[in-house]
């Protein structure tokens, strides 16, 4: 019977506020681009390589062709990372924290053709569309675009069970393609293709396995470089967050922020796609690194590290973006909350 008055409650709600249920128009939306430094492939495995060791026991790091990576373990929407690479942030933290701007919600349709990316395929971290869940929640990208249409949704969202503070994840139905507040997408057509393999197993110090990869890139590179791409994780455990509905109250510090996150250790194996640069971009104000993890478990959230390692290991495949697009920027910003 609750199931039913939802159903009708949410159904009056879009007959009667369908404007609350719209995105954001895309001819009102700032957008800034800027073209990426594209070093060879080969040179940033190199980098890579060398600073994992710093980090884990066991390193390999090779160009390949891209697997399949529609199939098990990784189930992405596209086969490769390939075709008109993009780095996308939209929106910020400072939308979610101290207050949230309810209002900043974007429409993954709209941004693709903002972008001039067509056939599109889109995976990365950002807000889920909490209009259409009904609460706050974590989003976990994934799907394909082309001609304006929705080709294949594998996009999951992680909310916090507000009975007994559980994470349930839930993948969402095709046609649902928004995003709210904020996101870090990796854009592309989707195509096969020469791609950086990332293999590490057994952490020997303290840097996440995302945060060695950008420290390769940060100590190389001088000029703007973005990656994107997809990791397995496929031993251990790891540290997780998921948020909780909106807070009453604004969020003033990290302390705050801390309490109202709900952390969890999830468990192997799980699947991780976001974006990182080397550098905040100044002005731009970017969020050097952001990945969101998913699983064919009922485990998803935001990644923070791995918990166990001695037993963890890592399988990555990424690309470099061609071009950054910086949408909807916050004019007010601030530094905390982008971990």
């Amino acid at each position: 019977m609750n199931t039913i008055f939802s159903f009708i409650f949410h159904l009056l709600i879009l007959i009667y506020f369908p404007q609350k249920n719209m995105a954001l128009n895309p001819n009102s939306i700032p957008v800034e681009s800027k073209k990426l430094f594209v070093p060879p492939l080969s040179e940033v495995a190199e980098a890579i390589n060398n600073t994992l060791k710093t980090n884990f026991a066991e390193v390999s790091v090779e160009v390949v062709d891209c697997p399949d990576l529609r199939q098990q373990p990784f189930t992405l929407a596209s086969e490769g990372l390939g075709g008109n690479t993009k780095i996308i942030e939209l929106g910020g933290n400072p939308y979610l924290l101290p207050e949230v701007h309810r209002e900043k919600y974007y429409d993954l349709k709209d941004i693709a053709k903002l972008v001039n990316s067509n056939p599109s395929f889109i995976i990365g971290a950002g807000a889920g569309p909490n209009q259409y869940v009904g609460v706050n929640c974590e989003g976990v990208y994934n799907v394909m675009i082309a001609d304006g249409e929705v080709v294949n949704q594998s996009t999951r969202i992680s909310k916090v069970d507000s009975n007994d503070d559980k994470s349930i994840q839930e993948i969402l139905p095709k046609n649902e393609t928004r995003l709210a507040l904020l996101g870090n997408l990796f854009f592309s057509e989707g195509k096969p293709g020469k791609v950086l393999k990332v293999h590490a197993k057994k952490r020997t110090g303290d840097d996440n396995f995302i945060t060695s990869i950008r420290k390769a890139i940060v100590a190389k590179y001088n000029d703007l470089v973005g990656i994107g791409g997809v990791f397995l994780m496929k031993e251990g455990k790891g540290k997780f967050h998921v948020m909780r509905d909106f807070s009453k109250t604004p969020i003033q510090n990290e302390e705050q922020l801390n309490k109202w996150l709900k952390f969890y250790n999830f468990s192997a194996p799980l699947v991780s796609v976001g974006t990182l640069v080397n550098s905040d971009g100044g002005e731009l104000d970017l969020r050097v690194q952001h990945f969101h993890t998913f699983s064919h478990h009922g485990e998803a959230g935001h990644y923070h590290y791995d918990t166990t390692p001695e037993e963890v290991e890592y399988l990555g495949f990424f690309n470099v973006g061609e071009m950054l697009y910086r949408i909807d920027k916050p004019v007010n910003t601030h530094n905390w909350g982008r971990d």
